[in-house]
């Protein structure tokens, strides 16, 4: 396993207390595999010290006006390219698929485009593999961090470090034409579709807003 993607993966979770003690154990992990530059390190120590001093539930409430309310900082993947386009629910199918193929299986509550879980596939493979694979995604893990930076958004240093680790470094050109291309997001309708379902699973937590994703993956 390749301790730096997990890490990250859990540092976009939804914050629960396990999580929170953690964050004292962070930056020593990521040093000891040093897979990541020091100065992203030491943001992300930042990052961990910030939400390690405040309490729980502030950082939870902080964690879904975050994420649940902007398209522009969603981190389900597809939302950045598909947007509401049917050809998202066939993209989640291939991509489940290729989890399978590679020994990964998600509960009925995870999306397979969802960062996090993403991450912690990522976690899986060989370095040279997770880092050409995540850098078919790092458009839009710039694009994320160009919206987190502009609000000097904390969670901008852990995108920073995604984005190192990538086999290749964004296109500015089209991480902007996104950006340009980007319809608003509409709570109301997303709130009013038909969950999304494989299989005859559960209702998966797109529709539950992403707090509902609460990840269920241990600890290092």
């Amino acid at each position: 396993m390749i301790k730096t993607y997990k890490i990250l993966s859990l540092l976009l979770s939804y914050p629960n207390d396990e999580l929170q003690n953690f964050l004292l154990e962070v930056v020593r992990e990521l040093r000891e595999e040093a897979l990541l530059q020091e100065d992203r390190i030491d943001e992300i120590g930042e990052f961990c010290k910030r939400f390690n001093q405040i309490d729980l539930t502030d950082w939870q409430g902080e964690y879904v006006q975050l994420f649940d309310y902007s398209r522009s900082v969603s981190l389900h993947i597809f939302e950045h390219i598909k947007g509401d386009s049917r050809d998202r629910g066939q993209a989640m199918v291939n991509l489940i698929e290729f989890y399978k193929e590679k020994g990964m299986h998600l509960t009925a509550k995870e999306l397979p485009d969802y960062i996090p879980a993403f991450l912690e596939f990522l976690s899986t493979l060989s370095i040279a593999k997770a880092a050409e694979l995540l850098g078919e995604t790092v458009n839009i893990m710039d694009k994320i961090n160009v919206a987190l930076s502009d609000g000097n958004n904390p969670y901008s240093s852990i995108f920073k470090a995604i984005i190192s680790l990538s086999a290749k470094q964004p296109d500015k050109a089209i991480t902007q034409a996104m950006i340009k291309n980007e319809k608003p997001l509409d709570l109301d309708a997303e709130y009013e579709e038909e969950p999304v379902t494989f299989s005859g699973a559960a209702p998966s937590c797109s529709s539950q807003g992403t707090s509902a994703c609460k990840s269920t993956n241990r600890l290092i």
